[in-house]
C-alpha cells in the first residue's frame, strides 16, 4: 500500500515509475491560465496561506458552499485563520476530489510540509506557511516550478502594461509571459448595451478608432490583436456555452451594433451573429500569424442570480451548461474551411459527455501544410482531475492521435497551481507504463519521446512561442 502522495503515487508500474522520472523536471508550458501579470510585475507578497490560497480560488470557494461554510468565511470578511480552518475543515469532506490533492501537493512542493490539513493541524501549517510567505513574493513562488512560459489571458482594452514591465525585467528568473487575446465582451456583454457600448469605446480609445459601426469594431479588434503580438500573444480565446450554429450574417451583425450603441438590446440572432464576426475575424488573423485560436465550450456561467448580484462573475456558480455542441461547432469549422481560413484550433469542452465529440472531431479536418487543424485540448475545469485526465488520454488514443495532444495548461487564478502539470504527468506516465505492463505498448526510445512530447514540446511547436 502507497502512503499518501509518496513518491511513486498513481504511479503502479516501473515502466511508469520510469517515464514520470524522465519528464518530471522538464520546463512547464502553461498555454493557458488566468494567472494576474500586475501581480508578477509587481511582485506581489501575500500577508497569510489565506490570502494566497483563498482570495481569488472559485474551485475551493464553490467547495466549501457545497459543505455548508457561510459566506462571510468563504468570500466575507473574517479573521483569515477562521477561512483557513474553514477551507481545513473542508478538505475533510473533499475524499477523491481533485482539491485535495491539489492542496497537498502544493503544501508539500511550495513550502515543504507533508502534513495533512485538517482541523486539528490548521493551526501549525497556517504558522509556518505564513511564516515562509513573509519572506517571499510571487515569482519566489513561481520560479522553483521551472515555468518555462506562461500565457495569461486578457481583454483586447488591456494596456498590456504589466507584460511590458515583465519582459523588461532584468531579473533573469522569470519565464517568459505572453498575453492571450480574449474578446467575449464583444459578445458577451451584448445583453447589457451601457456596459458594451463602455466597453467598445475603452477600445476605441485604446486602438485610436471611433467605434460607430461593425467595421469600425473589427478594425479596431484588429488593431488590438496586433499590439498583442507584439507582446508575444500566440492565440486568442473564446468562451461560449455553445457556438452559433446559423450561417455567417454580417448584416445582422452590423445591426446588433448599431442596436447597442444606441442603447437596445440586440435580437438572439444579431448577438449570434456578432458572435460569429468576432471568431472569423480571429481565424483570418491567427492564420495570418500562424497563430492559434481557443475554443472553450459548454459552461455555464453565473448560475445562482443570488451570487452573481452579491459577487459577479467567477465567483464559483458556474456549472456544466448541457447545451448541444456538435450543430455549432461543425458549421464554425466547415465554414472557416471552406472560406480558407481555418488556423490551428484547440477545443476544450467542460461536459465529459461530448468527449467523444471532441476526440473525434479533431481528426475530422486537416491543414494543407500538413500539420493537424484542430486538437482536444487538456482537460478543462470539471475534468481536469485523475480519472478525467485518464479517460481523455485513453480516448485520445484510442479514437484520435495521442501523440498530437498538447499536454496540460492549468486554466488557474492560483500562483501555485503548477502542481497540476505533476498531476498531469503522473496521470499520463502511469496511463502508459499500464499498456506497457499488458504487453500492448513497446517501451523503447519511441514512447520516450512521446512522453516528452505531450509534456511541453508539442505545446511550443504548436504555439510557437518567443517566435
Amino acid at each position: 500500500m502507497s502512503a499518501f502522495l509518496d513518491d511513486d503515487f498513481l504511479l503502479s508500474t516501473p515502466t511508469a515509475e520510469s517515464l514520470f522520472s524522465s519528464v518530471r523536471s522538464l520546463p512547464i508550458i502553461d498555454a493557458h491560465s488566468h494567472l494576474d501579470a500586475s501581480e508578477l510585475a509587481a511582485d506581489r507578497r501575500f500577508d497569510t496561506i489565506t490570502e494566497l490560497w483563498l482570495g481569488d480560488d472559485h474551485y475551493k470557494w464553490r467547495a466549501m458552499r457545497a459543505v455548508g461554510v457561510e459566506e462571510h468565511l468563504i468570500t466575507g470578511k473574517c479573521d483569515p485563520f477562521e477561512r483557513f480552518e474553514a477551507w481545513a475543515m473542508t478538505l475533510e469532506q473533499l475524499a477523491l476530489n481533485p482539491l485535495l490533492v491539489w492542496s497537498h501537493l502544493e503544501l508539500r512542493r511550495c513550502f515543504g510540509i507533508d502534513l495533512v490539513l485538517t482541523r486539528a493541524t490548521a493551526r501549525e501549517i497556517f504558522d509556518e506557511t505564513n511564516r515562509q510567505l513573509a519572506a517571499r513574493s510571487v515569482r519566489d513562488l513561481l520560479v522553483p516550478f521551472g515555468v518555462a512560459v506562461l500565457s495569461t489571458t486578457d481583454d483586447p482594452t488591456d494596456p498590456l502594461s504589466s507584460h511590458a514591465e515583465v519582459q523588461n525585467d532584468p531579473d533573469g528568473r522569470l519565464p517568459l509571459v505572453v498575453p492571450t487575446w480574449r474578446p467575449d465582451p464583444v459578445h458577451s456583454l451584448l445583453g447589457e448595451p451601457a456596459k458594451w457600448r463602455k466597453w467598445s469605446e475603452r477600445l476605441g480609445e485604446r486602438e485610436g478608432v471611433v467605434v460607430d459601426s461593425l467595421d469600425a469594431l473589427l478594425s479596431a479588434l484588429r488593431s488590438s490583436w496586433h499590439r498583442f503580438v507584439a507582446f508575444g500573444a500566440r492565440s486568442s480565446d473564446h468562451a461560449f456555452t455553445a457556438l452559433p450554429d446559423s450561417p455567417r450574417d454580417t448584416g445582422a451583425a452590423a445591426e446588433a451594433v448599431r442596436d447597442a450603441l444606441r442603447g437596445v438590446e440586440p435580437n438572439r440572432a444579431g448577438r449570434d451573429a456578432l458572435a460569429v464576426e468576432v471568431i472569423t475575424l480571429a481565424a483570418e488573423l491567427a492564420l495570418e500569424d500562424d497563430a492559434v485560436i481557443q475554443l472553450h465550450l459548454g459552461a455555464h456561467r453565473d448560475a445562482s442570480p443570488r451570487l452573481a448580484t452579491l459577487l459577479g462573475s467567477n465567483a464559483g456558480a458556474d456549472a456544466v451548461g448541457g447545451a448541444l455542441q456538435g450543430p455549432g461547432l461543425f458549421v464554425r469549422l466547415a465554414e472557416l474551411e471552406k472560406a480558407g481560413t481555418l488556423p490551428s484550433t484547440v477545443l476544450y469542452n467542460v461536459d465529459a459527455a461530448d468527449n467523444a465529440l471532441f476526440s473525434t472531431v479533431s481528426g475530422a479536418f486537416a491543414r494543407d501544410d500538413g500539420r493537424p487543424a484542430v486538437r482536444w485540448g487538456p482537460a478543462w475545469w470539471f475534468n481536469d482531475h485523475e480519472p478525467g485526465l485518464q479517460h481523455q488520454l485513453e480516448l485520445l488514443a484510442a479514437q484520435g492521435v495521442l501523440g498530437t495532444f498538447v499536454g496540460m495548461h492549468t486554466d488557474s487564478r492560483s500562483w501555485l497551481s503548477m502542481t497540476r502539470h505533476e498531476l498531469y504527468r503522473r496521470v499520463l506516465c502511469d496511463v502508459l507504463g499500464q499498456r506497457v505492463a499488458r504487453g500492448t505498448l513497446p517501451d523503447d526510445d519511441a514512447l520516450r519521446a512521446l512522453v516528452a512530447a505531450l509534456c511541453g514540446q508539442n505545446a511550443l511547436d504548436l504555439y510557437g512561442f518567443g517566435r
